[in-house]
C-alpha cells in the first residue's frame, strides 16, 4: 500500500492558525470550546429598597455560524423570556431565560477536550426548567440522576419569590453528585465548576463587585450600561495554569483569547453569541451580551446587546421590563 500523502507544511500552518477560522472549525468538530461567563450577585432580601435582589451580568460564547434566535418572549403570552437555538437537532434549546412566575436558569458548558457527538442536548436543561412546575432544586435533583448522560455542564437555577425569598441552585455534572443551595453573595461561573478560580473569573469578579458596590449610586441605565463594560472586557488573564490544565493540548494555541472576559476570535466569540442564521430565514443574526436586574419590588429588566452583521461598529440594545408575577 503506498504511504498516505503527507500534509502541505503551508496547508498545516493555515488549518492550525488560531487566527483563522479553519482552525475554530477543526475545534468544534472535535473538541468542546465554549467560553461563556457568568457573574451574579444576589441578595433575596436587600436592606435598602434601592438595591437589587439580582444583578447577573453573562456572555455566551459560540460559533459565529451556529444559528440561534436572539432574547424574546416566546410567545403572546409573553410569559417566558430567552434566546432560542436554532440548530438543527437543537432547536429551542436555551442557555439563559427567565419567566414571569419566577424561574430563572443559566447554563455553561464545561470545558474539555473530547466531547461525545451522541450526548443528550444540553440546551433544554433550561428550557425545560423554565416550563417545569418543579422547584429550583428538585429539578436539579432530577437532572442529577441523568447527569452522566450530557457532555459537561453547570446549570444555575432560580426560584424568584417576591413575598417568600428567592432561592438560586447549582448543579454541575463534573462536580458534587447533588445540587446546592447558593448562600447570598457574588459568584462567577464560566466553563469550569462555579467560582472555580480561573483568572477571567476572579478579574470578571472584581470588575463586578467595582461596579456593584455603586449599584445605589447609579441609575438603572448606568448601571446596565457599566456592567456591559465589564462584559465586554478583552484583557486576557494570563498565565492561568488552571484553565491550561483542564482544556489540556487543544486550548494552548487560543488561550491568549479564551483567558479573557470577552472572547473575540475569527469564527468563534462573545461578539456574535447569537450567530448566523439564512437570510431567508427571516431571523437577523447578530451578538450579544446579556444583564438582568430584579429590584427589591420584582421589577425585572432584561438588557441584551447585539452586534448587528458582524460590525463591531454597529450594535443594538433591546430592554424588556416586567414585574414577576409572583
Amino acid at each position: 500500500m503506498p504511504p498516505a500523502p503527507s500534509r502541505s507544511p503551508a496547508l498545516t500552518a493555515i488549518t492550525e492558525c488560531p487566527c483563522t477560522e479553519l482552525f475554530w472549525k477543526k475545534q468544534e468538530l472535535t473538541s468542546n470550546p465554549s467560553m461563556c461567563i457568568l457573574l451574579f450577585k444576589f441578595d433575596p432580601r436587600p436592606v435598602s429598597k434601592n438595591a437589587y435582589r439580582l444583578i447577573l451580568a453573562a456572555n455566551r460564547d459560540e460559533f459565529y455560524h451556529r444559528p440561534s434566535k436572539s432574547a424574546d418572549f416566546w410567545d403572546s403570552s409573553n410569559e417566558i423570556l430567552s434566546g432560542l437555538d436554532m440548530e438543527e437537532g437543537k432547536e429551542g434549546g436555551t442557555w439563559l431565560g427567565i419567566s414571569k412566575k419566577g424561574k430563572m436558569a443559566a447554563l455553561t458548558n464545561y470545558m474539555q477536550p473530547k466531547i461525545d457527538k451522541n450526548a443528550k442536548g444540553r440546551g433544554a436543561l433550561v428550557a425545560n426548567f423554565l416550563t417545569s412546575d418543579l422547584d429550583s432544586y428538585s429539578y436539579l435533583k432530577n437532572v442529577s440522576v441523568e447527569g452522566h448522560l450530557y457532555n459537561g455542564f453547570n446549570l444555575i437555577a432560580a426560584d424568584l419569590n417576591t413575598t417568600k425569598g428567592d432561592v438560586i441552585c447549582y448543579y454541575g455534572n463534573k462536580g458534587e453528585p447533588e445540587p446546592v443551595f447558593l448562600n447570598p453573595g457574588t459568584y462567577g461561573l464560566s466553563n469550569s465548576l462555579l467560582d472555580t478560580p480561573w483568572k477571567k473569573v476572579q478579574y470578571g469578579k472584581q470588575l463586578f463587585t467595582e461596579v456593584i458596590k455603586r449599584s445605589q449610586d447609579l441609575t438603572k441605565e448606568d448601571l446596565v450600561q457599566e456592567l456591559l463594560t465589564v462584559m465586554n472586557n478583552q484583557e486576557p488573564q494570563l498565565p492561568d495554569p488552571a484553565i491550561e490544565d483542564q482544556g489540556r493540548d487543544y486550548i494552548r494555541p487560543i488561550l491568549n483569547k479564551y483567558a479573557a472576559v470577552c472572547v473575540r476570535c475569527p469564527g468563534y466569540g462573545t461578539s456574535f453569541m447569537f450567530g448566523f442564521l439564512e437570510v431567508q430565514q427571516g431571523i437577523r443574526a447578530a451578538g450579544t451580551n446579556t444583564v438582568i436586574l430584579i429590584d427589591s419590588e420584582g421589577e425585572v429588566t432584561f438588557t441584551e446587546r447585539n452586534m448587528i452583521n458582524a460590525d463591531v461598529n454597529q450594535w443594538k440594545t433591546s430592554t424588556y421590563e416586567f414585574k414577576l408575577q409572583i
